[in-house]
């Protein structure tokens, strides 16, 4: 084989090369049958968890050397992989929160009031609507809409029987599954937590729901930053980020401090890109006009600023107003301007993901050390 470039290396390579080692006496190789974890990747050296169900497997030192060898050939002689790999049994292996679930996606922002669960909202039915198979979760314990946005103020999910465990049935509307602090508690009443019990909520919604197989898992969050978003990334191994702002200087400069937060060595999750919201204004009866009432480019240019990826610009209509109020996104017509903007903005994502995921090694759960 050819040899890869060394700047080239990528756990993708690390897979592929991995796929020609199959365990003894099965037609499965070791990456199908998920006993390769924890890649990490620098520069030439490569290591990672070699997982084996039982402690006295006949294989583990063969199956060492076969990947060793493998991973020599694949990526060339210069690969520093001898002494590299960890042996590890499934007992010790901690049990997936989310099993099924792909790709989980956090969608965020620096403050309130700049559209981010209806982004959230329209962003998932996108998805749905290209063919993915979509979970969202309504994370913003203390002002939770997205039951609302979805036209299903009344509904009460139901609970089910899966391997033994009394689950949550997730509601789906526009087909996406989704979840809310909204559906249990009284629509009039506030809700008044301290963080711990809304700690507690958001890990019933992920953990005691039945989500069952989802390209995508996007987790709505609270404005800002907070308890929410430490027991999230404590939680769930998230994907990558997205951050939604508004072109003005203030959303802006809130921008920077969530992006920092995302992207801060105890926490590490990629930020996959930015989306500015209400872009600009344009009026049903005048179409192919804007007019940029909070400011032009804002997002655009403070996303070049921070190296991240525009994922784009969705402008403010009355229709996505009317469809968050009556329980259609407006995602759900791809004809419309909005429509076809969360359309771009869906395919965008789908992009970065891949490209995360075959230049970085999966995220781990954030881990919190007492000293």
């Amino acid at each position: 084989m050819n040899e890869i470039p060394r700047k080239l290396i990528v756990p993708k390579n690390v897979t592929d090369a991995l796929r020609t080692v199959k365990y003894p006496g099965s037609d499965d190789d070791i990456v199908s049958l998920d006993m390769v974890q924890e890649i990490r990747i620098a520069g030439q050296r490569i290591s990672f968890s070699l997982v084996f169900q039982k402690s006295n497997d006949p294989y583990m030192k063969p199956m060492v050397i076969a990947c060793e060898n493998a991973l020599k050939e694949y990526l060339g002689e210069q690969v520093e992989v001898e002494n590299n790999i960890t042996i590890k049994f499934l007992h010790d292996m901690e049990r997936p929160v989310l099993p099924g679930v792909k790709n989980i996606v956090a969608i965020a922002s620096g403050k309130g009031g700049v559209g981010k669960s209806t982004v959230a909202v329209n962003l998932a039915v996108a998805l749905a609507k290209s063919g993915a198979k979509v979970g969202l979760i309504d994370a913003d314990i203390f002002g939770p809409s997205i039951p609302k946005m979805f036209g299903a103020e009344q509904t009460r999910p139901v609970g089910e029987k899966t391997d033994g465990r009394d689950l949550i049935k997730p509601v789906e509307k526009f087909g996406v599954k989704f979840l809310s602090i909204g559906f249990f508690v009284d629509a009039e009443n506030a809700i008044i937590w301290r963080g711990p019990m809304a700690s507690n909520a958001l890990k019933q919604l992920i953990m005691d729901a039945s989500w069952g197989e989802l390209d995508y898992m996007l987790i709505d969050l609270p404005p800002g930053t907070s308890d929410i978003h430490l027991t999230m990334v404590q939680t769930l191994p998230v994907t990558g980020a997205v951050i939604v702002t508004t072109p003005q200087a203030v959303a802006l400069a809130d921008v920077v401090r969530g992006t920092s937060m995302f992207q801060s060595k105890s926490i590490d999750v990629p930020v996959l890109g930015l989306i500015e919201n209400m872009a600009w204004f344009t009026p049903a009866e005048l179409p192919e006009n804007k007019y940029y009432i909070f400011g032009k480019d804002g997002g655009k240019e403070l996303a070049d600023k921070l190296g991240l990826k525009l994922l784009g610009q969705i402008p403010l209509v009355q229709s996505i107003r009317e469809g968050g109020d009556e329980g259609v996104p407006v995602a759900s017509n791809t004809g419309s301007i909005t429509g076809q903007a969360f359309a771009e903005v869906a395919q965008r994502l789908e992009q970065q993901i891949k490209v995360r995921n075959i230049e970085k090694a999966p995220t781990k759960k954030v881990k919190i050390t007492k000293k």
